[in-house]
């Protein structure tokens, strides 16, 4: 089967489901088909964080979120029609259709141009102690514990390099020459690698004043080191600097369900009352993109958390965005967490 196959949904499929096959297919896209592969319409990445960020049920049919009029290659289109109709409309992908509308191929713009390298710098931070994972990180950083052959760091720094990041920098504390030690310059994978170290834990966020803040010239990652994810790092660059901000956060959708039923009231007068209602947040997922005149406000040796700086910014009247993941994400914070990343690593 070809990989675009792997990407045709039915209308009545469920947005949670479709996020699945967009997800398996890595191809940022799913072609919703009728009868036959009749396109009637796409659904990008962008297409379903607009629908996160209006909270869209996800159990609802992707009927109701899907571009229903998609952009398509029909006929013999040259390689140039096709490139000069993405730049035209800003579009990464166009699905193939024959005379009928029937879905015979995809194309994508990463296919189509010569894969460059992204210079922007990628901080992973790599110091914590993982207390909440002992006796596993008694003597062993958490970023170096296993997820199936290769600890949970080197599968992180993979996904940067597999997306075409080459300049990386690593923070640590706990057991710093272990990490050293594994990772070196980072030339067995064919990119740089500068470390820091705190001598004190400085907060999630102070490592940042540790940088060679002049090598800082492009807007910088920052991700946890024990996450494991699927997000689509690109299109997170590309979400930054369509939007002007100081810093993107990336934040995750939480639900949370109320066991009992829910009374609101005014004085002793009941005003409405839900039966085990169901709430939804935004919370963070640990990763973002800083600006390079951000990242040189912070000062060396100084103790500060990551939402401290974002709010600090905000206060003095900064652009702070968000981004939501739909992708796979797990954070490794607890016994659980861990032994749940064993048995999901064949999704990665």
């Amino acid at each position: 089967m070809k990989q675009w196959e792997h990407a045709l949904v039915s209308p009545q499929t469920s947005l949670n489901d479709a996020v699945a096959v967009m997800d398996k297919a890595a191809l940022r896209i799913v072609m919703v088909v009728g009868p036959d592969r009749v396109l009637l319409g796409t659904l990008t990445d962008g297409d379903v964080r607009r629908a996160l960020l209006s909270h869209y049920p996800l159990e609802s049919e992707v009927s109701g979120v899907m571009c229903k009029t998609p952009r398509a290659v029909k006929g013999k289109w040259s390689r140039e029609q096709i490139l000069t109709t993405m730049e035209q409309y800003k579009i990464l992908q166009m699905p193939v259709v024959d005379a009928q509308g029937r879905v015979i191929g995809l194309e994508t713009l990463q296919d189509m141009l010569q894969r460059k390298h992204l210079d922007n710098p990628v901080f992973l931070m790599a110091g914590g102690f993982g207390t909440r994972l002992r006796p596993l990180t008694q003597n062993c950083p958490k970023p170096l514990l296993k997820i199936g052959e290769k600890p949970i760091l080197e599968l992180i720094l993979e996904s940067f390099v597999e997306a075409g990041f080459h300049r990386f920098f690593i923070s640590t504390h706990f057991l710093p020459d272990m990490i050293k030690e594994h990772f070196g310059d980072g030339s067995q994978w064919g990119i740089s690698i500068q470390y820091v170290h705190e001598d004190e834990p400085l907060g999630t966020g102070g490592a940042l004043g540790l940088l060679p803040h002049d090598e800082i010239d492009l807007p910088l990652f920052v991700m946890n080191g024990d996450l494991l994810t699927r997000l689509d790092f690109k299109s997170l660059l590309d979400f930054h600097y369509a939007h002007e901000g100081v810093a993107t956060m990336c934040v995750r959708e939480h639900e949370h369900r109320v066991p009992y039923g829910v009374v609101t009231s005014e004085g002793h007068r009941i005003k409405s009352m839900v039966e085990k209602p169901v709430y939804r947040y935004f919370i963070n997922a640990g990763i973002y993109l800083l600006s390079p005149a951000l990242v040189k406000t912070i000062q060396r040796n100084v103790q500060i958390d990551m939402p401290t700086i974002l709010e600090q910014q905000m206060s003095a009247g900064k652009n702070v965005n968000m981004f939501p993941v739909h992708e796979y994400w797990l954070d490794i914070g607890r016994m659980e967490d861990f032994q749940r990343a064993q048995d999901e690593f064949g999704i990665l």
